[in-house]
């Protein structure tokens, strides 16, 4: 894949359940004690990427059942593309993604149904996949 650096990355399995919601207002405060907690706000919406067994029961949309790889270590914010040589893979196999950025790394998030069949797309295409 010209331009994309993805030599040595390798996507660890995390063993979370999650959901994603759509909320109306901000979670209480008591959410941040569980890990994973993805709190996305913006102009228009705030959004709320959770493990299902913390997920608000008050959310204004809530989508259930996906889990998540995340790319090993801390990736280096000059690399290019890694997203998209993971994306790419994933497309070309039809398997839709919800992806979560941290400072340190990528959080690609897949349905349940979809996940095996992603991760032997990815480790086909020479990613190293660690399973939990």
């Amino acid at each position: 894949m010209d331009g994309i650096e993805t030599p040595g990355i390798g996507l660890e399995v995390m063993g979370w359940e999650l959901s994603l919601c759509r909320l109306d207002r901000l979670p209480d405060a008591s959410i941040l004690q569980h890990s994973p907690c993805f709190l996305g706000l913006t102009d228009k919406e705030i959004s709320l990427v959770c493990e299902t067994r913390a997920a608000p029961r008050d959310a204004v949309k809530r989508d259930d059942g996906w889990r998540a790889f995340r790319a090993s270590g801390t990736l280096d914010l000059s690399l290019v593309g890694v997203l998209r040589g993971i994306a790419d893979v994933l497309a070309d196999i039809r398997v839709p993604v919800f992806v979560v950025s941290t400072y340190d790394t990528d959080y690609v998030l897949v349905r349940e149904g979809f996940l095996d069949r992603a991760l032997d797309a990815l480790s086909a295409a020479g990613y190293a996949v660690v399973r939990d």
